[in-house]
């Protein structure tokens, strides 16, 4: 970056649809993984690169939005924050020109249901006009992927192409030397209505940008993690919990409890006579009580009882009793099974 000032956007106004119950009472980026709010995950990611004293985050928030603020004084209270809500659902380019003012050098778009690998302190040496992060895939017909040239820059953008040729998969995190560039293309995006199925994607902005010269440089990641389905936040914690996350050797004794790493227990949650691991995320203030639990997150507050749970998600302070299997549940819900519906 040619200087230590940074901007980054942070567009979350989403419903988050395919995850719910979970975000029918929170916005998907304060979902929890491997112990945390997958926010707080991607806001570890980019602190190498973020001076707290001269970056500005700017929240593009819309439904539940109003849970962020407070959050983030409570987890973040360093972090200069800014929060612009976006009342109407018409995009991505249309959610970081809400950020106009703020867009202006060195900037950073991050979509934070979404998280990678890489040494974004780098930047600091980017030759690149601006740096588009990527993932191979093995079908890439799913995803918008990149075109590039023998030297790895960008010569085009395709959504969902039909043919394998360009595997090269736009994953979400951008980087532009100069924010005002970006908010330039994204203003004749805008007044030329330049749609893709309906809405204005920054892609869009982006091929505009390259037709003006543009140098933009593709960055492929070896890990490309997200939260938008219950299968794949599952993935995402078993990959946090194998890298970093696991604090099992950090649990005291319990008699009767058998732990299996990789887990992470919150030492404020309280474990008797249970079997609880591998791939388990354990939040503060839950209760587990005689109970088998794999592969599965308890968000904070969680009660299970006399439960045989695998491949679950448990929200806040969430009750489950006598339940075998495998079960999807949000916050304040309450969830008994056959034995234990008619005490």
């Amino acid at each position: 970056m040619p200087s230590d000032n940074l901007t980054i956007i942070i567009p979350m106004a989403g419903y988050g649809t395919r995850l719910r119950p979970h975000t029918w009472s929170k916005p998907k980026p304060l979902v929890s993984a491997g112990g945390q709010t997958f926010l707080a995950h991607v806001l570890d990611f980019i602190a190498p690169a973020a001076d707290p004293k001269k970056t500005e985050v700017v929240f593009i928030v819309g439904h539940l939005g109003e849970q962020v603020p407070p959050y983030m004084e409570a987890h973040h209270p360093d972090a200069h924050a800014h929060y612009l809500v976006q009342k109407e659902m018409k995009g991505q380019s249309h959610a970081i020109a809400m950020a106009r003012e703020f867009l202006h050098g060195p900037t950073l778009i991050i979509f934070p249901d979404t998280l990678i690998t890489d040494d974004l302190a780098a930047l600091r040496q980017e030759p690149a006009d601006a740096v588009i992060w990527v993932k191979p895939v093995e079908d890439p017909r799913r995803f918008g992927v990149v075109v590039t040239d023998a030297d790895g820059y960008v010569t085009g953008l395709v959504e969902k192409p039909d043919t394998m040729e360009h595997n090269l998969a736009i994953v979400g995190y951008y980087y532009f030397k100069r924010g005002e560039d970006l908010l330039a293309a994204i203003d004749r995006q805008l007044q030329h209505d330049m749609k893709t199925k309906g809405e204005y994607f920054i892609a869009d902005a982006i091929g505009l940008m390259l037709k003006d010269g543009l140098h933009l440089r593709a960055q492929p990641v070896d890990v490309w993690l997200d939260i938008g389905l219950p299968e794949t936040l599952l993935e995402t914690n078993r990959y946090l919990l194998e890298h970093g996350r696991d604090n099992s050797a950090e649990q005291p004794a319990r008699p009767g409890v058998e732990i299996v790493p990789p887990v992470f227990i919150h030492p404020e949650a309280r474990i008797t006579g249970s079997r609880v691991g591998p791939h388990v995320a354990i939040g503060a203030g839950c209760h587990v009580e005689d109970s088998r639990i794999a592969d599965s997150v308890l968000e904070s507050g969680a009660r299970v009882r006399n439960a045989r749970l695998s491949g679950s998600l448990i929200g806040q302070r969430a009750s489950v009793e006598g339940v075998d299997g495998i079960i999807n549940v949000g916050d304040d819900s309450t969830v008994k099974g056959p034995s234990q519906a008619n005490r």
